[in-house]
């Protein structure tokens, strides 16, 4: 019997509770919508399985001593992995269609408006003022910021607001189309803009070097992701530096996208996610979100009474970080009220833009409150 008791003692099936059983269900939630609805999948497979680990009975997470609480550490806590993945998102972006059109930087501006109302919602209900500053940087539908703004000024808001952030990057094509139709007439929707000029080698060389340094002057706390993204973008456009372009776009981008996964989603332990403070965050996040696409398309309205060549509003959308995917939503929103409307490129520009905006959003806040 005294066997017995040694051996039921040394399992984990003891140590469950209720919490733990619900935390399983969720992870089994996200990795069914990350395989068979293909919601972000490179990211949301990594987080539930980092939920599922932190909720089986292990010393996965115990401090100084577990694999996931290490990749944690020294990769959120230490803020080394969002600004990596800022490093490869640079080397993928192509920034032409903002140099041909300057115009759109202001719709990448304008959209973070949907920032700074859910982060007054979050102090309207009750968050403190380090946790309403990252619940609101989720309007910007930026993983890898909201998990750098979080690892700052609020850890134990990291699982929550980035699961948050990626679940309405994976949305963008539920929530943006009623809000951009609601907002637009068929008329406006039907504008179309002329082709781009083409944007020379040197344009694109120069453009990531005086934006890293226009943007850190301004706002030094955005020096990390800025710098990071400025730098990737300098690799791919300087034609020199293919293989470190290409390690930062393909092997380094996937590696640090594993590690940061496992590591959000071991932070979401059954005694910090089932808590009332959630549904807030997750509503809130909705409310971001929404509000950010409405502040991009009534910015492109209201640059339209000043404008001889017309802005389609649509493109304003598009400034919320989700790169390429809210530009692709413009896109097809525009084509289907005039078949021929090919609005992909100029909605890139307030996309890219947008990647700007919130890191300029979140060093703001990071500067004010740290």
């Amino acid at each position: 019997m005294e066997f017995l008791t040694n051996m039921w003692s040394t399992m984990g099936i003891g140590s469950l509770y209720w919490g733990n059983v619900v935390m399983w269900l969720i992870a089994f939630l996200f990795i069914y919508l990350a395989i068979k609805k293909e919601y972000e999948p490179l990211l949301l497979l990594p987080i539930a399985f980092g939920i599922l680990l932190v909720n089986l009975p292990s010393e996965i997470m115990t401090p100084g001593e577990g694999l996931l609480w290490r990749f944690y550490h020294y990769g959120e806590e230490w803020a080394v992995i969002p600004p990596l993945i800022f490093l490869g998102i640079g080397a993928m972006t192509d920034f032409g269609p903002v140099i041909a059109n300057p115009k759109t930087l202001l719709l990448g501006a304008g959209a973070q408006g949907g920032v700074y109302i859910a982060f007054l919602g979050a102090l309207a209900l009750g968050f403190s003022v380090s946790q309403a500053a990252v619940v609101g940087i989720i309007g910007g539908a930026d993983g890898p910021t909201t998990i750098f703004l979080a690892s700052k000024l609020a850890p134990e808001m990291m699982g929550v607001c980035a699961v948050a952030a990626y679940s309405y990057m994976a949305l963008v094509p539920v929530i943006q189309p009623p809000v951009m139709k609601l907002l637009t007439t068929e008329e406006e929707r039907k504008i179309r803009m002329k082709s781009l000029r083409k944007v020379s080698k040197l344009e694109k060389i120069f453009f990531p070097i005086i934006t890293a340094i226009i943007v850190i002057l301004i706002v030094p706390d955005a020096a990390s992701l800025m710098g990071m993204f400025c730098l990737g973008n300098l690799l791919r456009e300087s034609g020199v530096a293919d293989r470190l372009s290409n390690a930062a776009q393909n092997e380094l981008m996937n590696i640090v996208t594993i590690f940061l996964g496992v590591s959000v989603g071991a932070t979401m332990s059954a005694e910090v996610f089932l808590t009332p403070k959630v549904i807030f965050v997750f509503i809130l996040g909705i409310v971001a979100f929404a509000c950010a696409t409405a502040c991009g398309v009534l910015l492109a309205k209201f640059m339209n009474l000043f404008l001889k060549e017309k802005i389609n509003p649509l493109i304003g959308a598009a400034g919320v970080s989700a790169v390429p995917m809210a530009a692709r939503v413009a896109h097809k929103v525009g084509s289907e009220a005039d078949k021929k409307n090919y609005l992909l490129m100029h909605a890139m520009g307030p996309n890219v833009a947008g990647v700007i905006g919130t890191a300029v959003a979140a060093g703001m806040f990071l500067s004010v409150l740290k």
